[in-house]
């Protein structure tokens, strides 16, 4: 087992790497087979220390294979083993075959499916049917995923959760929800999309000894995010240093009545370690947000004109927190539109760019998938059913670097394989969230980052410092209790 690697690809390229080890480096399928078992046995176990009685429940292909190899191997490690399955084992072939094999010559019994699992076993492990799942889960099948998530012990899958689409991550009819899922070879893309991060509990790899040459030349969909990725873009700050090398930004918005966006959107700048930070906004709310958090500098904006001068000392700027569709912003958006200054746009700036579409490389934009819907003239769901396929429309159309927010937010790279991010939670689905995000963006825009890095660094440091905050439960989470954890996150 090892920590989780960068690259995530479809189904068909895992099998594409798994063929690679057998056929071009000479490891015996049986082998890799065996190696997988014997890492959901370590997994299990890890996870479980206290569970001495263990259910199987076996299905079809070489997820079956895999679960007789769990069973036998526990067993020999003294765990209470039972097996049931819904495939007739002496219709296996190939590998799974060999497992069913092997595993009845060590004295292991296999029951035919009765419809109910073992009440007294404590670990559940879900070998019933692996990642090349193309169609809905249904009858026997379907009871049995029923029967392993109204069980109380804790639930293995084996590769992917049973009823887990390999590639989308979309729910095939009923699917298995794991406490840990051991995924083999490859990181597969439905592990971390659509529902696939409800499903998969936490997400252990093996590589089952697979060697680096078999990946060569082997695209992946997605690359994650990874905890490294801060530490290679921000280097340690020089003891000279002041604050005007880590740069200004300008956030414009708080049209009337919505001074709090532009308030997270600044605070969120500053902790993420901004060298200075103004605020243009509606003179209604100036003085209120500067009471508030001294360390901003708030101006009050009439017009368009009184912006001009902030712009010219600005490093990068963060438009639409709570900007509005008044005429006051209108005015604003033609003025920032025509400087072309590095800035990320969200909210109501992306509903003013759907409104004058326009490229601009200087450009992030920052749309969840119902802004996405709305520059990209389709519906919410087209967008959801194929967020790759969006997220590279919208960095065609619209240029520079376009994040996809959501769960598993994805964010536009030069070398066309999307960055993805597998941290985060639900209880981040709050308001003013964007608006936290916006300014960490925009913040390490103003440090130097480039706009790609700034956009994956951002989300990354977001999602992080979100999943902290969440310790204290999801429910209730808001987008200001992110503040505090942005500095423990950019300095581990």
């Amino acid at each position: 087992m090892s920590v989780l690697p960068v690259d995530i690809y479809s189904v068909a390229t895992v099998r594409e790497i798994d063929r690679s080890a057998i056929e071009g480096e000479g490891i015996p399928g049986y082998t890799l087979m065996t190696r997988a078992g014997a890492a959901a046995v370590s997994e299990a176990r890890n996870c479980f220390p206290d569970a001495k009685r263990w259910q199987v429940v076996c299905g079809a292909g070489n997820n079956a294979g895999d679960g007789y190899v769990v069973a036998r191997l526990a067993a020999s490690e003294g765990v209470v083993v039972s097996v049931v399955t819904l495939v007739d084992p002496d219709s296996l072939s190939g590998d799974a075959a060999t497992a069913y094999a092997d595993f009845a010559a060590e004295g292991g019994v296999v029951l035919p499916w009765s419809g109910q699992l073992d009440p007294e076993a404590e670990v559940v492990v879900d070998g019933l049917l692996g990642s090349g799942l193309e169609r809905d889960v249904h009858g026997d099948f379907a009871l049995a995923v029923a029967a392993i998530n109204s069980h109380e012990g804790g639930v293995v899958a084996l590769d992917i959760p049973t009823g887990i689409h390999g590639d989308t991550g979309s729910v095939m009819g009923f699917a298995v929800r794991a406490d840990v899922t051991i995924t083999f070879v490859g990181l597969k893309a439905g592990l971390f999309l659509g529902d696939g991060p409800d499903y998969c509990g936490d997400v252990v790899f093996a590589d089952l000894g697979v060697p680096p040459i078999c990946r060569q030349g082997r695209g992946a969909e997605f690359r994650r995010i990874d905890d490294d990725h801060l530490g290679r873009t921000l280097a340690p700050r020089r003891r000279t240093a002041h604050k005007g090398d880590f740069g200004h930004v300008l956030v414009v918005g708080g049209g009337p009545g919505m001074p709090g966006a532009v308030r997270l959107c600044g605070e969120a700048a500053l902790r993420t370690g901004a060298g200075l930070v103004s605020i243009a906004t509606h003179p209604d709310h100036a003085a209120m947000i500067v009471a508030t958090r001294p360390e901003l500098m708030s101006h009050g904006v009439s017009s368009a004109s009184d912006i001009q001068p902030l712009l010219e000392k600005a490093s990068a700027v963060a438009l639409g927190p709570g900007l509005g569709q008044s005429d006051w912003a209108r005015e604003i958006m033609e003025l920032i539109r025509r400087e072309r200054l590095p800035s990320v746009w969200d909210a109501d700036a992306l509903n003013w760019l759907a409104a004058m579409p326009e490229v601009d490389d200087k450009r992030i934009i920052t749309p969840h998938p119902g802004e996405a819907a709305r520059l990209l003239e389709i519906s919410t769901a087209e967008v959801q059913a194929s967020r790759r396929s969006a997220l590279s429309e919208l960095r065609s159309r619209y240029g520079g670097v376009a994040v996809l927010k959501g769960s598993g937010s994805l964010v536009s790279s030069t070398s066309g394989v999307p960055w993805l991010c597998t941290s985060g939670n639900p209880g981040m689905a709050a308001p003013g969230m964007g608006d936290v995000l916006t300014g960490i963006v925009a913040a390490l825009l103003a440090q130097g980052l480039s706009l790609e890095d700034a956009a994956a660094v951002g989300v990354a440091v977001h999602a992080q410092a979100g999943d902290r905050a969440a310790r204290q439960g999801e429910r209730g989470l808001m987008a200001s209790d992110l503040l505090a954890e942005l500095r423990r996150v950019l300095n581990p």
